[in-house]
């Protein structure tokens, strides 16, 4: 299937690794021209691997200004911007204790940025008739305890979803958010490690994901996240696309659990 994705210019938040770097290799596949936005610089060896298609621009992301110049920057390398896939975030534990200081340091890195980029990327993608991919979460319609903020920024991504979706209707640019659930990336794999016994809590998480009881990989996440952006979904907007094994709304009873 042709996506029609070649030479357009995409922006992936977070980029270089993960559910971004799964998305980042996907988009180089298919031709595009995937901008990396990022405050650490990638893998070298992972980077060449994309080809001269990829670029790297540094950027925190909770700071307005380096957003601001590394649109700017962008735009002066490659033109308009077609595409933005908001994906940089950490579940950061900032629960009820916190206290509404770090919450609102939270909603900084899992929140803000999802609106400051799309704020100055608006003009481009009205001109190309371009797409928004929001990466969320099912924490934002599950729950997960002890992790407020992060929850609370992935709902708001949900709301934004929706409301970008409708402001965004008249121009022809069309906005999604795709809600993994359990993903084996480096950061997964961090957490399962804190465990006292990681495999046997790998096997219980495992175990009640209904289909095929097992991880969803990355590249799973990537290629909705791709489809989404692509001319193959032209009448596609204001969708949550839920891609998790059933995870999220089928029976435990049928993962055996």
């Amino acid at each position: 299937m042709n996506l029609g994705l070649e030479g357009k210019v995409i922006v992936v938040t977070g980029g270089a690794a993960g559910i971004g770097g799964a998305i980042t290799e996907m988009l180089a596949e298919e031709g595009a021209r995937p901008v990396i936005f990022a405050r650490r610089a990638p893998d070298p060896q992972w980077f060449a691997s994309l080809g001269e298609k990829a670029t790297f621009v540094e950027v925190e992301l909770s700071r307005d200004e380096e957003c601001r110049k590394a649109v700017e920057e962008t735009r002066e390398r490659f033109g308009t911007v077609y595409g933005l896939v908001n994906n940089a975030g950490i579940n950061d534990g900032v629960g009820i204790e916190a206290g509404p200081e770090a919450f609102r340091a939270s909603l900084e890195k899992n929140l803000i940025h999802y609106y400051t980029l799309v704020h100055l990327l608006a003009d481009d993608f009205r001109k190309s008739k371009g797409a928004i991919v929001n990466i969320s979460s099912k924490t934002a319609v599950t729950g997960q305890g002890g992790t407020s903020a992060y929850v609370a920024a992935k709902a708001a991504q949900l709301g934004l979803t929706r409301e970008w979706a409708a402001a965004f209707a008249g121009d022809g640019v069309r906005v999604n958010a795709v809600l993994p659930a359990e993903v084996m990336t480096p950061l997964y794999e961090r957490w399962i490690a804190t465990f006292d016994n990681p495999s046997e809590k790998l096997a219980e998480i495992t175990s009640r994901i209904p289909l095929g009881q097992r991880m969803t990989e990355a590249r799973e996440i990537a290629a909705m996240a791709v489809f989404a952006l692509s001319q193959q979904a032209l009448h596609l907007t204001g969708q949550w696309l839920f891609v998790d094994g059933g995870y999220t709304h089928l029976d435990r009873a049928l993962a055996g659990v």
